[in-house]
């Protein structure tokens, strides 16, 4: 151990303490033996240091820091060193305000479109989730600071986070939910990590030995320090022993006991507290010296949101170019028309929220561009929803003066935040009214989108042009501006699928699951993995957008290592192309999907130019789990190597050999046919089970149980207690009169989802979990009993 001296001269308190937050954001300090206390921040696209009192939801005031692209947005460059350069921003930003950890990238797959957090991860994909994810920990952790990827893992919905148990098989575990955090630690270096809130197989993450232990130390080699997600601490001594280090946030000193009393009965070693103390301390100490002295300095404002912006161009994508409409023709009379252009939807709602230094809005843009001629504004709609045929009509006035309209259309804060789900695919019907009624008066429309995930377009069909620029950042209204201008050729490309409607996608009869349980049915075949094999039409492809050039494929070699491409810039602008490139195993004996992303790069040509490229296929190009032989395997024999500018346009291939590991085969065919097939968007009990391995866990609650510590406060339907049930009704209340306004109250959510023990340990140790059990007693009918227990706790909680 690098600090065994230091680590002798502790008390059993002090190393317990060490183990759980000083305050929400900070670890204990030790001063008498020089132990510095250690700040965490979230920020993953953005530093969110709060200068005042300290919540989890951001509601209370943070210091200003650049807003920079959301995760969902970068994503869609395909550029792991963009990452790392915004990564170097943001470790720099970090270092300026005394933070230590970082908390992000977040990197969860995004299983379903609907997922109230899907701005914040990168992909639907592992492999670009990964990359991406490696690049922001190398950059953020060159100013001496811990990047954290979050959260690991399967953590697939906001909706009972904290409760709910992800029920998946152990192929589909680690060949989709943990891939990407693999490249993250393994090629990022990563010095922390940041557990979920959920069950993965009924055990929480934050205590789940074969995730922290087996995967993440044994096979990954990590040697940095596991945190909870604030409150995701369940057993705190379960977790220690698992390979977890730090609770947050503060409880008081309930962990601190309850580690200690764990070493005085035997159940938990001092010698393992005091390796997972000698892990923290690393990180503590190595931080320490990056932020010491440098806090306060500040950063160049104006620099950073220089860099904002240029993150946002290389994101944004053309999705669709009719005619030729873009980019807009010098002198072109433009009107701008959408809230969102005088209000601009830049970044999601929760945790990751960032007070911006600055914030750039498209309708200042427009008003000062010089490229064109600005033919006025109008709202055109209400961005909760609510008609206004008045704003309609004005709109459609202005269109008829201009020659194109500039329509700026999205999902409003409502619909992406953490801590709920989006309900449907949609945007608001008053848009779409707004979108027809514009386009009687004007059939030139280019939609510029703002959101953080995918939605339906049935709309399509009435505008000419649409470019996508998700959730840019304080800087986006720029970013988008040139892009449109033409000053800068667009090279963003889809991270996920955008599917026809959500009735499509693989997941639409099993997310988020039932009341405890979120099965994971459709296996390995999430996004374009589904799609492709089961030949299901989409909106737009994995991978897909347009530019103002075109570019021309040829002449692919491949061999087990790696591949080459000539790519070449058939038009007349300068431009980048993203180079995909895909694996397939035609008749395999085990099951896969048609199409697997393993490997890309992208490329920047002048007009005319031409390159051939070398994209390397690394060490998870061939493998597959093997569910008998627990360890990674190869199926030998001609693999087909794909190479294009999306999913579904890879008609350049080839064929390679690869020997295999002649491990024996896991699956049965005849017992497996809807994986074989790729056809599994209803797959039936059975057949889950001989996925599984075993049978469906029980995922409804019973009223004749009751509810214990770690079911949610949502759940007080099932309560004995008149009482309880009375609180849910009011709870529930609240929430959706924060929904009529269209302001979620990030409070409410968060108190409606959490589980009984997250009171103790979210209350900054006033609750205890002794408490905690006291009023799951209160709640299932106890309530003599139940309050006893409570005001007994209060009492020994206090002393």
């Amino acid at each position: 151990m690098r600090y065994q001296e230091l680590i002798g001269k502790m008390t059993l308190e002090e190393k317990a303490s060490l183990l759980s937050g000083k305050d929400f954001w900070q670890t204990v300090d030790i001063k008498r033996l020089g132990i510095p206390s250690m700040t965490l921040s979230d920020g993953p696209h953005g530093i969110r240091r709060q200068a005042g009192e300290s919540d989890h939801l951001g509601l209370n005031a943070s210091v200003p820091a650049t807003c920079f692209p959301t995760a969902a947005t970068v994503a869609n460059s395909w550029n792991p060193g963009l990452g790392e350069e915004l990564g170097s921003y943001l470790g720099e930003e970090a270092v300026s305000q005394g933070v230590n950890v970082l908390l992000g990238p977040g990197l969860n797959i995004k299983r379903s479109p609907l997922c109230g957090r899907n701005f914040e991860y990168f992909s639907e994909d592992p492999y670009l989730a990964g990359k991406m994810a490696a690049g922001y920990v190398k950059g953020i952790q060159s100013k001496g600071v811990a990047a954290c990827p979050k959260h690991f893992a399967a953590n697939s919905q906001e909706l009972r986070r904290m409760s709910n148990d992800s029920v998946l098989d152990e192929r589909t575990f680690r060949e989709i939910y943990t891939t990407g955090f693999e490249i993250a630690v393994k090629e990022g270096k990563s010095k922390s990590i940041m557990t979920s809130y959920n069950r993965i197989n009924g055990v929480y993450a934050n205590e789940n030995e074969h995730l922290l232990q087996e995967i993440l130390v044994d096979e990954w080699g990590f040697d940095g320090f596991v945190v909870s997600d604030w409150g995701g601490s369940n057993s705190h001594t379960d977790g220690v022993k698992a390979g977890s280090h730090l609770e947050m946030p503060t409880t008081g000193k309930d962990g601190m006991r309850e580690l200690m009393a764990a070493v005085k009965e035997g159940t938990l070693s001092e010698e393992l507290l005091d390796r997972r103390v000698d892990e923290l301390l690393s990180v503590i100490f190595d931080t320490q010296k990056a932020v010491e002295g440098k806090t306060g300095k500040g950063f160049d404002i104006e620099k950073h949101h220089g860099m904002a912006e240029r993150a946002a161009e290389e994101c944004v994508v053309l999705l669709k170019n009719e005619d030729n409409i873009l980019p807009l023709k010098q002198g072109t009379k433009v009107a701008v028309i959408g809230d969102f252009a005088d209000k601009p939807r830049y970044q999601g709602a929760g945790s990751s929220i960032v007070n911006s230094t600055k914030l750039d809005s498209p309708l200042d843009v427009w008003k000062t561009e010089e490229w064109v001629e600005f033919a006025g504004y109008e709202q055109g709609f209400i961005r909760n929803g609510k008609m206004s045929e008045e704003l309609e009509r004005k709109a459609a006035e202005l269109a008829k003066r201009a020659d194109v309209v500039l329509l700026y259309l999205g999902l409003d804060e409502l619909a992406e935040t953490e801590g709920m789900d989006r309900e449907h695919m949609k945007i608001a019907y008053n848009q779409i009214d707004l979108l027809a009624a514009v386009q009687k008066a004007n059939s030139n429309i280019v939609v510029v989108m703002s959101a953080g995930a995918p939605v339906e377009m049935p709309w399509l069909n009435l505008v000419k042009g649409m470019v996508h620029g998700y959730l840019a950042g304080q800087a986006g209204a720029g970013a988008v501006a040139n892009v449109l201008t033409g000053k800068v050729c667009p090279s963003g490309r889809l991270s996920e699928t955008y599917p026809v409607s959500y009735e499509d996608t693989p997941i639409y009869h099993c997310w988020p699951g039932k009341e405890k349980t979120s099965e994971y049915r459709e296996g390995l075949f999430v996004g374009y993995r589904y799609y492709e094999t089961a030949d299901i039409p989409v909106l737009f492809p994995f991978g897909y957008g347009l530019s103002y050039t075109s570019f021309a494929y040829s002449d692919i070699q491949a061999d087990e290592n790696e591949v080459h491409v000539t790519i070449q810039n058939t038009g007349s602008v300068d431009g980048a192309e993203v180079v995909q490139i895909y694996i397939s195993k035609p008749n395999g004996k085990i099951f896969r999907p048609a199409k697997e992303l393993k490997g890309f790069q992208k490329v920047y040509l002048k007009a005319g130019e031409s390159k051939t490229v070398t994209i390397p296929l690394d060490d998870k190009a061939f493998r597959y789990y093997n569910v008998i032989t627990n360890k990674w395997e190869v199926e030998g024999g001609s693999y087909r190597i794909m190479a294009g500018p999306n999913v579904a346009e890879v008609s350049l291939s080839t064929e390679v050999s690869i020997e295999g590991t002649e491990a024996r085969l896991p699956y049965k065919k005849e017992e497996l046919s809807s994986y074989y097939t790729g056809q599994v968007a209803e797959v039936g009990d059975e057949e889950f089970e001989d996925l599984l391995g075993g049978p469906i866990p029980d995922g409804r609650w019973d009223r004749n149980k009751g509810l214990d510590i770690n079911d949610a406060l949502c759940q007080m339907r099932y309560a004995k207690s008149g009482l309880a049930r009375l609180i849910l009704r009011i709870l529930e209340h609240l929430k959706n009169k924060s929904m009529a306004k269209g302001e979620p109250d990030l409070n409410i959510l968060f108190i409606y989802n959490i589980p009984f023990r997250g009171i103790a340990k979210m209350t900054g140790g006033m609750v205890s979990m002794d408490m905690a059990r006291a009023m799951a007693e209160v709640v299932n009918g106890h309530f003599f009993k139940g309050m006893g227990h409570l005001i007994k706790g209060f009492f020994a909680n206090r002393k």
